[in-house]
């Protein structure tokens, strides 16, 4: 009875809490359409018929025995062994093994006898040691083929895959891909698996998923909450498209599935956001439909091949499209064409704005890396680009990326007059030479705190390479290409500027009162 009774109030307060927020929708909709009395009769909030589930456990019991628990051994530098007992006399130390420095929790260990001190006195290096990390991952087959990160297997030696029951199975690594953080095992065993499958469609944000995994080693752990958002970039890599949960998962849930309520699983476990390195309900899964290509190609072939173009690119703002001409922000800017590069060889060049690839619209520059590594190596592709205020086809032949290569490198910079000061913009520029440099272009000797360029980032010391498509190597060349683009209407020029052997596109506003 007291059971019930608290359900009921649990209710009343939802009721209450609904009814809350009902009516703040309702004032919301009052103030932003200024209804008049007459009018209130009419407004109706909105309302939605669902019903949460009242528990998860249909849907766990189900995928659960596809759920497994991943143990890596690893090849572990050695390490100092400490002689006033023990290996330090804390009991921590494998517990903040691979903290980064200046973590709270790395400072504690530190501050506290695990490092450091007069320790080292009575210390020395062990022989070479095997470390062991455990991860979370899933059968994907009947026939034992294993789901989980690259960062969980990663340098691993051993592979022991432990389901539900206990049972360990020896696994061998089919592949990996680095870029997109999966990687494939397989059980070789008589016995057949019970397996999950990856959801065909995308989550909605706001949907329930669950989580199940092996946190701190404790396998078999079940989370619930909700897709948080979809299409995170979180700075992991080039194709970047995450799906953020509150699921709460912490480490050792790497590798491991979040479903949804029909059993299928929408993403991989990835990665949390966690100042503290605990849950804070923000992490991020893999989408199914990254992990399925990816799966697919690493189970016939070990390794993913992706097409490479071998250009460096950026955002287009709506400064940067207004110097180039664009009616819209749209598509990426080819900041830097990589040295015998496919983009290179066909044409492409620093400037030049890509719109489109065979017809499917380039919203970016994450946009356009995802679209060209779906292509094969060698393949010819259509290459919608912007320039000289025109739409322009080229044709590449995409080639190969290899891991060693990076999405561009910057290009080798060359020149010589006086210090001129461009009040308009707030920066004063003055030849290589003078500031006792080789290579092309200006550099910005002072900048005004208050100015255009101070607001945009620029630094003393950048080198500006262009001024609205044309090369500047004086102050000269600088206010020619301005007059050039004050003569054409332009309310914005486009500088490109290398910073540190790096180059991007800048847009500053023209003075033209």
């Amino acid at each position: 009875m007291q059971n019930r009774g608290s359900v009921s109030l649990l209710r009343s307060r939802r009721a209450k809490l609904l009814a809350g927020v009902v009516a703040l929708g309702a004032a919301g909709a009052l103030t932003a359409q200024t209804l008049v009395p007459s009018q209130l009769a009419q407004a109706e909030p909105v309302r939605v018929d669902a019903a949460a589930p009242v528990d998860f456990s249909d849907v766990v019991r189900t995928v659960s025995p596809a759920v497994v628990s991943v143990r890596v051994k690893q090849a572990a530098e050695p390490r100092m062994m400490n002689f006033n007992g023990g290996n330090g006399g804390n009991g921590f130390e494998e517990f903040f093994k691979g903290m980064p420095d200046g973590h709270p929790f790395e400072r504690f260990f530190r501050d506290f006898g695990g490092r450091g001190g007069d320790e080292g006195r009575n210390e020395r290096r062990s022989p070479r040691q095997y470390g062991m990390s455990q991860g979370s991952g899933f059968f994907i087959s009947k026939d034992g083929f294993v789901v989980t990160n690259h960062h969980v297997i990663d340098r691993g030696t051993e592979f022991t895959v432990i389901d539900k029951n206990g049972d360990e199975y020896n696994a061998t690594l089919i592949g990996s891909d680095k870029r997109t953080d999966l990687a494939l095992l397989k059980v070789e065993s008589g016995d057949e698996f019970t397996y999950v499958d990856f959801a065909d469609e995308a989550p909605q944000v706001g949907e329930w998923t669950v989580a199940i995994g092996n946190p701190f080693g404790l396998g078999g752990s079940v989370t619930a909450g909700i897709v948080s958002a979809r299409g995170r970039d979180i700075g992991a890599g080039p194709y970047d498209d995450f799906i953020q949960i509150d699921a709460p998962v912490n480490r050792g849930n790497s590798g491991g599935p979040a479903f949804n309520m029909n059993g299928e699983v929408i993403g991989v476990n990835a990665a949390i956001f966690s100042p503290s390195g605990g849950n804070v309900g923000i992490a991020f899964a893999i989408p199914a439909s990254t992990a399925q290509d990816v799966i697919m190609e690493l189970k016939n072939d070990g390794t993913v091949v992706r097409g490479w173009l071998g250009v460096q690119i950026q955002n287009v703002t709506d400064d940067i499209a207004e110097s180039l001409g664009l009616t819209e922000a749209r598509g990426a800017i080819v900041a830097e064409a990589q040295d015998n590069s496919p983009a290179e060889k066909a044409g492409l060049r620093s400037g030049d704005t890509i719109l489109a690839v065979d017809g499917t619209k380039v919203d970016g520059p994450r946009d356009l890396s995802k679209i060209v590594a779906a292509y094969e190596p060698d393949t010819e592709v259509k290459v919608t680009i912007w320039r000289d205020d025109k739409e322009q086809d080229i044709t590449v032949t995409l080639g190969r990326l290899q891991d060693q290569e990076k999405v561009a490198e910057a290009a080798e910079p060359r020149a010589e007059e006086t210090t001129t000061s461009l009040d308009d913009l707030g920066l004063t520029v003055q030849t290589k030479a003078e500031a006792g440099l080789e290579g092309e272009g200006v550099v910005i000797a002072e900048i005004d705190p208050d100015g255009p360029a101070a607001d945009k980032r620029l630094s003393k010391g950048d080198v500006i390479l262009e001024v609205a498509g044309m090369k500047v190597n004086s102050a000269n060349d600088v206010l020619k290409a301005l007059d050039k683009a004050e003569n054409d209407g332009r309310k914005a020029v486009l500088f490109r500027i290398e910073t540190n052997d790096t180059t991007r596109f800048v847009a500053l506003p023209m003075n033209l009162a």
